[in-house]
């Protein structure tokens, strides 16, 4: 049976390759919100679970001395440049429905990894994000442990949506739609407060 977080995942690698299909290839070239990374490239790192088996995972890690953030940055460049827009669209396509998670993230870490990079490239481009729900969900199923991934310092600060039930830190209020708060506490946006900061592009792969 479907979950709620397995339809909001399939919903939104539906509405990401919708979007694709009519960019441009200028567009496709235009810089994301990842570090070095194109659109093409942060699709390219969006499909690559689709494209890999796990021993060619386990390969490519260890060829990347396991950081992962390492390894997921050379795959991405690579396919980004050696994989045509059709066939990156057409990956996307064709596993709308696959059942990929993040080892030990669940269907929750599946729905903020397509969501979170859904908005590495609709932001540049000033396309659609995902529907306030879909990214409240996101923020409502993260883990104290992913979010400190990101290493974005809340320190006296608490982050309230505007359109959405969610609240998050303690201290001065700064009051910002869904989208936003996601888009801060992984390193995409600058925490707009005195004495609190965030990095201004997140390291290509990281996505919670």
């Amino acid at each position: 049976m479907e979950t709620e977080l397995q339809a909001h995942t399939y919903a939104e690698r539906e509405r990401l390759a919708a979007l694709l299909a009519d960019l441009t290839e200028q567009q496709w070239d235009t810089p994301s919100l990842c570090a070095g990374w194109r659109v093409r490239e942060v699709v390219a790192h969006i499909t690559m679970p689709f494209r890999t088996s796990a021993p060619r995972f386990v390969a490519g890690l260890v060829t990347a001395r396991f950081s992962f953030n390492r390894y997921a940055d050379s795959v991405a460049r690579r396919d980004g440049a050696r994989m045509t827009t059709d066939e990156l669209l057409g990956t996307l396509r064709d596993n709308i429905r696959h059942p990929w998670q993040p080892p030990g993230g669940g269907p929750a870490a599946a729905l903020s990894h397509d969501v979170i990079h859904g908005l590495d490239i609709t932001e540049p481009l000033g396309l659609p994000p995902a529907p306030t729900e879909r990214i409240a969900t996101v923020l409502a199923h993260s883990r104290p442990r992913a979010l400190a991934y990101f290493g974005v310092d809340l320190t006296g600060v608490e982050l309230r949506a505007t359109d959405a039930e969610f609240r998050l830190g303690t201290g001065s209020v700064v009051e910002l739609p869904v989208k936003d708060i996601l888009l801060t506490v992984t390193g995409r946006r600058p925490v707009r407060h005195e004495g609190a900061t965030a990095p201004a592009r997140p390291t290509p792969g990281t996505s919670g």
